[in-house]
């Protein structure tokens, strides 16, 4: 390990991460708020993409006993740091279960399926895209200009490769800033259907600054708004008792 580096502990020392120290994106929250949105104790295949050093995928590998999670990530950098975070020693207990592919996952057709991203491999697809606007690119630091843009037809992208590497039935999870909420519903179009949302307060009485989004493949299932998840309790920092158990992956937010 290097100055240039941290090695930070999640769900309370169950899994550690390797990330850069004072550049790119270091995963926090949202991304366990992303991994606890897969429950299921069967034996699956779960995709992360756009994974970073891999904070949500190893999020669920260390929740859920008999996930297989695969990786994505097109920033060699950020897959270099993934692959360590799997090799520490902290983590030898879900090694075996983890493994990382240096992919775009905007790759279409044959494309695609030459990356790794295989047609209908995976039971589950878990995404944290990009959320800035392009125009918004003003910090000096590359790597967390290429992990926060966010391209045209970005969820377009995103979302048509985990309808097309999922098997029927299996299940979409992101999280994404409110804004982001009609061109999240377009791209699902007919791949998923059976979409519920979840609203993330900072605090009760706050605007929304995350939304929670699963969906169905091939289901016909209605849209649902689930209850507001509130994060800290009026006038503190403290996370509320259920971000807590999630934080801390003592839970997973299923689906109703």
């Amino acid at each position: 390990m290097n100055a240039t580096d941290t090695v930070d502990a999640f769900h309370r020392g169950g899994f550690h991460v390797v990330q850069p120290k004072g550049r790119g994106h270091r995963s926090g929250m949202d991304a366990m708020l992303l991994a606890a949105l897969v429950a299921d104790d069967r034996k699956v295949r779960v995709a992360d993409l756009g994974a970073g050093a891999g904070a949500a995928g190893l999020a669920v590998a260390s929740r859920l006993a008999d996930a297989e999670v695969v990786l994505f990530e097109r920033s060699a950098e950020m897959a270099d740091y993934a692959r360590r975070s799997i090799l520490l020693p902290d983590n030898a207990h879900i090694a075996g279960r983890v493994s990382v592919v240096e992919a775009d996952v905007t790759l279409t057709a044959k494309a695609r399926n030459d990356a790794g991203l295989t047609d209908e491999s995976f039971h589950h697809v878990i995404m944290n895209p990009p959320f800035n606007d392009a125009g918004d690119r003003r910090t000096p630091d590359a790597l967390k200009a290429e992990a926060h843009a966010m391209t045209d037809c970005l969820f377009e992208s995103w979302i048509r490769t985990a309808g097309a590497i999922m098997i029927p039935g299996g299940q979409l999870s992101l999280i994404a800033r409110p804004q982001s909420i009609a061109e999240i519903i377009t791209a699902c179009g007919r791949r998923f259907g059976g979409i519920e949302i979840t609203a993330i307060h900072p605090r009760p009485g706050e605007n929304a600054v995350r939304i929670l989004v699963t969906g169905i493949k091939g289901s016909r299932a209605r849209l649902s708004l689930r209850a507001a998840l509130i994060m800290h309790e009026e006038g503190s920092h403290k996370f509320s008792p259920l971000v807590d158990d999630f934080n801390n992956g003592r839970a997973a937010y299923a689906r109703l």
